[in-house]
């Protein structure tokens, strides 16, 4: 497995992420965030960061842009969690999607969010090839989610 990180700066920490997140939980959604809160895998503790929700062919993504980072490994020990939009809350369990199933949805994920996170990608962009998209899958886990009973 790949251990690409790219570690937010200062100004997406403590002004982006904290804006969008504000927004999001006063129910304005901001091209499609929620607010991810899924168990600490070692605290147990819930944990929250804003994420965006792409939805291809009806089916429900969480997409991780800057790659391996502490979301996504407490969304493997959890198997699920919760997204948040104002007052309503959904629980969801988690799939992590394999490499080679990952091309198109980088690239749906790209065509809508590159201008926010295309910077993450190395140069691949939504009208890359099939073989570049999938040269970068090991570095974005992609969990499908759905709806818990």
């Amino acid at each position: 497995m790949s251990t690409h990180v790219k570690k937010p700066g200062w100004l997406t920490v403590n002004v982006l992420n904290r804006l969008v997140a504000a927004l999001t939980r006063r129910g304005l959604s901001v091209w499609g965030s929620r607010v991810l809160a899924v168990r600490g895998r070692k605290s147990g503790q819930w944990r929250t960061t804003p994420v965006n929700l792409l939805t291809v062919d009806g089916r429900r993504y969480l997409v991780a842009p800057r790659g391996h980072v502490q979301w996504t490994h407490n969304m493997r020990a959890a198997g699920g969690g919760e997204l948040h939009l104002g007052k309503n809350v959904e629980v969801f369990t988690a799939e992590e999607v394999a490499d080679d199933d990952k091309p198109p949805l980088l690239r749906a994920y790209l065509k809508r969010w590159k201008a926010e996170v295309g910077v993450f990608f190395n140069g691949v962009g939504p009208d890359s090839s099939d073989d570049e998209l999938r040269r970068i899958a090991p570095d974005h886990p992609v969990f499908e989610i759905t709806a818990a009973s």
